[in-house]
């Protein structure tokens, strides 16, 4: 079978995204940036400074840190990644976290002073832990993604650094390759053991949460909420399946997802809905994991041009990947796919995002929502059309002025969004 041509970079892409985080990846990636800089200190803290970007306050500020013992916010997830982080696990850096552990992390911030600032400068994603012992200063530096570990020093002395420096993002696979046709096409012609070790993780992590989340008892319960109100009729169950996984880890369950755009609720988001779908109409495992891969690199796709944070609800993104995936499962052709796309888009392309937190769940389920109505429309040839709002002349300039729309027009949006939070 012939392959795309941008065949291999697909599967990296894929390979770079789809990856195990426990608990939300902003304060997980907090967690790490500190337990790196204590790994190069050497001892325990007696003092920390964090300095991060508005988004990362945004994203940290009210949801659970796992292991913590229930804990919220910036001082938390320094102090977890301190006390009991793992700095060779990555994003499951708190995965191993012991009993002991969770109660020196209370005794831990009690002791240890900790100064918080907002970065300077107008990066999106920042984050610069430094500690400091003995007469010692140590700090690890994350930029633009979450896994993205600029430097680590010691009393000055470079220990490590990224050869791309704090514009690392070249660190990553070129997304600039992806387009929806060759998505499609490469769904339809790749070779499933490429892409199975990813996706079949993908299915067991997101689903056990989202299994979790669905016995209540998480935050808001938004999931087993949709279902009591509205029976177990399929469209629900599509939306409750996403909203519980985002029930339980907005709420600081310890089971792990893998992420999409270094989301796990959009990984969730991407992926939940396509599986409950497959397993509703008996589609074979084969054809799971190839419409898997249409939704999470139709997620990535529209991701690229809006950023990893924004004041934008990446679930929107996620959702309409989600609804291309099911579409997919369908037999649906691309036109009918490329409809959907656009119709998803001009249907919720107003939600913002206020921070991780229960009510992500919600607009979880509004974005699938609104993705299985762009779907139905399409199917139907009813949409959306050129010079109506956002929408462009096709997908791809669709997705283009939403990118514009989030990455430039909300960055007014995020700081007030912020300003709101913090009650300045």
């Amino acid at each position: 079978m012939k392959h795309t041509p941008h065949y291999e970079s697909y599967l990296k892409i894929l390979e770079e995204e789809l990856i195990p985080a426990m608990g939300c990846t902003e304060p997980i990636a907090v967690a790490l940036a500190a337990a790196k800089a204590t790994e190069a200190l050497g001892a325990t803290p007696e003092a920390c400074r964090v300095e991060v970007s508005g988004n990362i306050i945004k994203n940290v500020k009210a949801v659970t840190v796992p292991n913590t013992g229930g804990m919220k916010g910036l001082e938390a997830a320094v102090a977890a990644g301190i006390v009991g982080g793992r700095p060779d696990l990555g994003l499951e850096v708190l995965s191993k976290v012991t009993k002991e552990e969770i109660a020196e992390m209370a005794q831990f911030l009690q002791t240890c002073p900790m100064q918080v600032l907002p970065s300077g400068g107008d990066q999106v994603f920042y984050i610069l832990v430094t500690v400091t012992a003995d007469g010692h200063t140590a700090d690890c530096e994350v930029v633009d993604f979450h896994t993205n570990i600029t430097r680590i020093r010691k009393d000055g002395k470079i220990l490590f650094q990224n050869q791309a420096g704090a514009s690392a993002q070249t660190a990553q696979t070129d997304r600039s390759v992806l387009s929806v046709k060759e998505i499609l096409e490469f769904a339809d012609t790749l070779d499933i053991q490429d892409v199975a070790p990813v996706l079949e993780q993908q299915i067991a992590y997101n689903t056990a949460i989202s299994q979790e989340g669905l016995k209540g008892g998480w935050g808001a319960e938004m999931g087993r909420t949709l279902l009591e109100l509205h029976g177990d009729h399929l469209p629900t169950r599509l939306r409750a399946a996403a909203a519980a996984g985002s029930d339980a880890r907005m709420n600081g369950c310890e089971l792990p997802v893998v992420i999409v755009s270094g989301s796990g609720n959009q990984g969730m988001t991407a992926s939940l809905p396509v599986i409950e779908y497959a397993k509703a109409i008996g589609a074979d495992h084969e054809a799971l994991l190839r419409a898997l891969a249409v939704s999470d690199l139709i997620t990535i796709h529209q991701k690229t041009g809006i950023g990893r944070l924004s004041a934008f609800c990446g679930a929107t993104s996620a959702g309409c990947g989600a609804a291309c995936g099911i579409a997919y499962l369908d037999g649906a052709k691309a036109e009918v796919i490329a409809k959907t796309i656009v119709n998803t888009l001009g249907i919720c392309s107003g939600m913002v995002c206020d921070g991780a937190k229960s009510s992500c769940a919600a607009k979880i389920a509004a974005a699938v929502e609104a993705g299985l109505d762009g779907y139905e429309m399409a199917k139907v040839d009813l949409g959306f059309v050129n010079g109506e709002g956002i929408i462009g002349a096709d997908v791809e300039q669709t997705i283009v002025n939403v990118g514009r729309m989030a990455r430039q027009g909300m960055r007014h949006t995020d700081e007030e969004i912020l300003n709101i939070m913090l009650g300045l």
